[in-house]
């Protein structure tokens, strides 16, 4: 299973016979096809912003160049160019509609706001995007930070979410330390591990939706 999308096409068969060693080819020379070809399969497989889109295929460039040096990598930025302008064009590329699929994501996950902007920007989502996705949570969680970090402690079973009382107390710092470290507030980590059950914190999110 190849688990890294950059190099699905560097890797060779790797035989039955454990004494045989993995033989891994060089990268072919980069072409426009071949850029066109790589795109399409990186997004057949992951939605991506445009930026992100653009550094993979940066990468695979600088990669192909190295073992083959008559490179040249202006005239490849050219193509790289034209293909983000294309799939914008298309809709295949769309930061809007990326960022907004990753804010939902992100929360459903328990990722706090300021984790979900963070990880936005690293994928080359601009600001504006980003805080219009976040802000577009509103719309179905009014209490999105509260709402994500009721998404983590129930992954993570802790807070009101354990079950033996006096567990629960003796974590109760390990449990807001948690909270702390996944980018939520000290208020926020409070009002979640100190609840007095699950029900309130659920009645509390769904009264501000009203």
């Amino acid at each position: 299973m190849i688990n890294n999308p950059d190099d699905y096409d560097e890797l060779a068969g790797i035989g039955t016979d454990k004494k045989k060693t993995k033989k891994i080819k060089p990268p072919k020379k980069m072409t426009e096809a071949r850029l066109a070809n790589i795109a399409l399969y990186y997004l057949e497989r992951y939605s991506s912003s445009a930026q992100n889109l653009r550094q993979v295929l940066e990468r695979r460039a600088i990669k192909s160049a190295r073992t083959h040096p008559e490179t040249d990598m202006q005239t490849v930025k050219e193509w790289i160019d034209t293909l983000i302008n294309r799939y914008i064009e298309v809709g295949l590329l769309n930061d809007i509609a990326y960022a907004e699929i990753k804010t939902r994501s992100g929360l459903e996950r328990g990722d706090a706001p300021q984790v979900i902007a963070m990880k936005l920007a690293q994928k080359g989502v601009g600001k504006e995007i980003a805080d219009s996705a976040l802000d577009s949570l509103a719309e179905d969680f009014p209490m999105p930070e509260l709402q994500a970090a009721l998404n983590m402690i129930r992954k993570k079973r802790i807070g009101p979410y354990r079950t033996d009382s006096k567990i629960r107390a003796e974590k109760r710092e390990n449990d807001l330390a948690k909270l702390a470290r996944a980018g939520f507030s000290y208020d926020t980590a409070k009002r979640m591990i100190d609840a007095d059950s699950v029900e309130e914190l659920i009645s509390m999110i769904e009264e501000n939706k009203n």
